[in-house]
This record gives structure tokens, C-alpha cells and sequence, in this order.
């Protein structure tokens, strides 16, 4: 027997990827923009590592700015440049903590120092 189906449901799934859809197209388009700032403040740039320091009961901002070759050589302007656009374009981030923005991805995340594996640390005896 034929019975008619209800197609109530098949709009709020639509919706929802029209949604998803353009939530993704704002987040590319937020990683390009913040990408070619990057490199307007310093060619090649592609992550940015930002450490706060204490030195003599000071705090300061350490900003590592890098290519994919390795640092790139630029002035203590651009450093503040790039930390000023990072700290606008993350208002929520602790930057209490060391943190590292890639430019190629969007994602800042938290950079937690680790042992080199040489060191042996990482063992479940040197944890305990």
C-alpha cells in the first residue's frame, strides 16, 4: 500500500547545510584575509608563535614570526603588527599562554612545550 511520506523534514536539513555552507565560506574567506595580512606585514610569513615572558617581574610578548623555510627576517614592528592582528582576530583567546597561529590552516592553538624523544621522557617510567 502507498502511503504519502511526510517531506516536512527534508526543509530544515537544507536549511541547515545552506547554513553549514555559508559558515564555511565566511571561515575560508576570515583565513585568506588574515593570511595576506600576514604577509603584507611580512612576506612569506605562514605561522606566528607568540610566548609570554617574565623577565625581572616584567611581562612581555616573545612573537615568532616564520615562513615555511624558517623565520622570517623582520623588524620589532612587524612582530607587533602581526601579535595586534592576532589578538583582533582572536578576542577570545587566553594569550596567557603560548600560542601558535598557521596561516595555511586558520588554527590557533595552544603551543605546549614537549621533550625532544632523545630525552626518553615520554616513557611510562619517566612518567611515574
Amino acid at each position: 500500500m502507498n502511503t504519502p511520506k511526510r517531506t516536512e523534514f527534508r526543509a530544515p536539513r537544507a536549511a541547515h547545510a545552506l547554513k553549514g555552507a555559508a559558515a564555511a565560506r565566511r571561515r575560508v574567506e576570515f583565513v585568506e584575509v588574515v593570511a595576506r595580512q600576514l604577509d603584507q606585514i611580512a612576506p612569506g610569513t605562514v605561522r606566528v608563535r607568540v610566548v609570554p615572558v617574565t623577565r625581572d617581574g616584567h611581562r612581555r610578548t616573545w612573537v615568532v614570526l616564520d615562513s615555511a623555510n624558517g623565520p622570517v627576517g623582520a623588524d620589532r614592528e612587524a612582530h607587533r603588527a602581526a601579535y595586534g592582528l592576532l589578538t583582533r582576530a582572536f578576542p577570545g583567546a587566553d594569550w596567557n599562554v603560548a600560542r601558535t597561529y598557521d596561516a595555511r590552516t586558520g588554527e590557533l592553538s595552544v603551543d605546549e612545550p614537549t621533550a625532544p624523544a632523545a630525552l626518553g621522557l615520554d616513557t611510562p617510567e619517566a612518567r611515574a
